[in-house]
């Protein structure tokens, strides 16, 4: 992947602020247990749900069920927003990635995506097993998988308060 363009927004950033560097959003994201996801419903309002993820390539990587609001959302509309970091005011760097929701059904990716998963828990936690277009779980259900490639990258610093913007493919 293209590194991306790298600005510092010093209207909401400290005076002696420094931008965020995209390594440091990307371990972020790599480690974050937890994000948010916000999907658009058919009628133009927001969906917020906390969801575990991957980070692998350079992509964020979340599941849903076929009959969850979240995939029925992603069926009219695939803009999305990902969010995570901490609920500090004073410290830590909260992560919001924007860009498109693409489902996944090539079956290498699959197989790695679901190792990522069973290792970045306990290895039984978030145990799923590949198939022709998406996961099985041990509780026998399917579930779709979806690719979210960044176009922006907002990270938000806090303690010294740094407002960085990470733009890719301009």
């Amino acid at each position: 992947m293209t590194e991306p363009r790298t600005e510092l927004d010093e209207r909401f950033s400290d005076p002696d602020a420094t931008a965020t560097t995209w390594e440091q959003a990307r371990s972020v994201l790599e480690s974050a247990q937890l994000a948010w996801l916000t999907t658009v419903r058919a009628d133009g309002r927001p969906h917020v749900t906390p969801l575990v993820h991957v980070w692998l390539d350079d992509a964020a990587y979340v599941t849903t069920g076929p009959t969850e609001q979240k995939h029925r959302n992603l069926e009219s509309n695939t803009a999305v927003a990902l969010t995570t970091g901490c609920a500090n005011w004073d410290s830590g760097l909260d992560v919001v990635v924007e860009g498109r929701a693409v489902r996944v059904r090539d079956r290498a990716l699959l197989e790695r995506l679901a190792a990522q998963w069973r290792t970045k828990w306990d290895g039984e936690s978030w145990v799923f097993a590949p198939s022709d277009d998406g996961f099985t779980h041990d509780e026998g259900g399917r579930a779709d998988v979806f690719e979210i490639r960044p176009t922006k990258v907002l990270a938000f610093g806090k303690g010294t308060f740094t407002h960085t913007r990470h733009v890719f493919g301009r």
